[in-house]
C-alpha cells in the first residue's frame, strides 16, 4: 500500500490506494457528492459554466484553509473555490495560486486514464450545441452523435464531447423516452437540466468494478459495448471501442466507467499528477457511520482522518484514497446520529 503524506497545518493527511482485492470488509458508500476540479482561473472557468452551461454561481470563497483541500495543502497554500449547480447536482471549482498546478497536457485523449468528465443533461440537443457553437467552445466530437438502435442499453442517447477553457472533458447528454433516469424524462423548459453522472477511463473493467462495487457498495446498474463510427466522432479516438459499465449509491450522481478495448495507447495517470493540477479530479464519496467502514479502512490509524468544518451542525471527517488507476475519491464519514449532507 502506497502512502503520501502531506501536511495541513497540525493534521497530516494519507492519500492511499486501496485495492478492490485486498479489502477486508466493504465500506457502505450512500452518496455521490460535488465533483471537484482545478482551474488557471476561477474567474473565467465562473463565467463559463454560468454563461455558457446555465450553471449557477452558489458561493465563492477563499479556501486557503479549508480541511477539503487537504491534499494540496500546505502552510503555504494559496486558494479560492467557486461552488456552482445546476438542477439537484453541483460542482466545485478551485484556482491554485500557490502552488500553481500544471495546465491540461495538450495532447491528453479520451481514452487516457486521467480522463474524467461531468455529463451534463439537456433537454434539447439541438439547442445546447447551438449554444456551445455561438460561445466558440472546444470541441472533441464533430456533431452531436446518436447512438445506433442495435446497442440496446445505449441505442437512442445522443451525446456531444467538448471542453472547458481549462481542457477538462465534458459532455452534453439527451436520453429518450424509456432511457436514463426518471427525473430526466419530466418536462422542461430549460435547456441543461443537471449532471447525470462523471465518468471515469479505466484499464480493468472487472478489478475496477470489484473495487467500486464490492469495496465500496456501488451497484451495478447497467453496461454497454460501444462501437464504430458514432463512437469515434463522439469521444475523438480512432478505432474507439468502449466497455460502458454505470455505477449508482443510494442518492446522487452516478459514476460510469469507460475501458477502451481498442485502442490499448491510453496513458496511466502520472504518479507525480498532484491535486492542484488541471487534469486531478476529485470524487466525493459519502460514507454510511459505522463499525464496518471502519474496519474496511482498518490499515488507516484514526489521525489519517481529518476533521471537516461542521455543516448544519454535523460532525464530518474525510480520508482520501485513489482507485485501482489512480482517480481520487474523498470519503466523508458522518456522525452516527447525524442527518444526511445537503449539498
Amino acid at each position: 500500500m502506497k502512502h503520501l503524506f502531506l501536511t495541513l497545518r497540525w493534521l497530516v493527511v494519507c492519500i492511499v490506494v486501496v485495492s478492490g482485492g485486498r479489502a477486508r470488509a466493504s465500506l457502505r458508500v450512500t452518496s455521490v457528492g460535488c465533483p471537484s476540479i482545478s482551474t488557471v482561473s476561477l474567474d473565467r472557468a465562473v463565467r463559463f459554466y454560468t454563461k455558457v452551461l446555465d450553471f449557477q454561481l452558489v458561493k465563492m470563497e477563499d479556501s486557503s484553509s479549508s480541511a477539503r483541500l487537504a491534499p494540496a495543502m500546505s502552510l503555504e497554500t494559496k486558494a479560492r473555490t467557486a461552488k456552482l449547480s445546476l438542477g439537484d447536482e453541483c460542482l466545485d471549482i478551485t484556482e491554485y495560486s500557490s502552488p500553481i498546478g500544471k495546465p491540461f497536457a495538450g495532447d491528453s485523449r479520451a481514452n487516457d486514464l486521467w480522463f474524467e468528465h461531468v455529463a451534463i443533461v439537456v433537454s434539447n440537443m439541438n439547442e445546447a450545441y447551438d449554444r456551445l457553437k455561438v460561445a466558440h467552445v472546444s470541441f472533441v466530437s464533430n456533431v452531436p452523435q446518436t447512438l445506433p438502435a442495435w446497442n440496446k442499453d445505449a441505442g437512442g442517447i445522443s451525446a456531444f464531447y467538448f471542453r472547458d477553457p481549462d481542457g477538462h472533458y465534458l459532455e452534453l447528454i439527451h436520453f429518450p423516452s424509456g432511457k436514463g433516469q426518471p427525473k430526466w424524462q419530466k418536462p422542461s423548459t430549460k435547456t441543461f437540466l443537471g449532471i447525470d453522472h462523471t465518468a471515469i477511463a479505466v484499464s480493468d473493467t472487472e478489478r475496477s468494478v470489484a473495487f467500486y462495487r464490492d469495496g465500496l457498495h456501488f451497484r451495478v446498474t447497467g453496461s454497454s459495448e460501444n462501437y464504430g463510427e458514432q463512437q469515434e466522432h463522439l469521444s475523438g479516438v480512432f478505432n474507439a471501442h468502449v466497455l460502458i459499465t454505470s455505477l449508482r449509491t443510494e442518492s446522487g450522481i452516478g459514476v460510469e466507467l469507460l475501458d477502451y478495448v481498442t485502442p490499448t495507447s491510453g496513458r496511466p495517470i502520472p504518479s507525480n499528477l498532484r491535486v492542484t493540477d488541471v487534469a486531478r479530479w476529485q470524487i466525493p464519496l459519502e460514507v454510511a457511520p459505522g463499525p464496518e467502514s471502519v474496519n474496511a479502512i482498518e490499515d488507516l490509524s484514526r489521525t489519517h482522518w481529518i476533521k471537516l468544518p461542521a455543516r448544519d451542525g454535523t460532525d464530518q471527517e474525510a480520508v482520501w484514497v485513489k482507485d485501482p488507476d489512480g482517480h481520487l475519491l474523498e470519503l466523508i464519514k458522518r456522525g452516527a446520529h447525524m442527518e444526511p449532507v445537503k449539498q
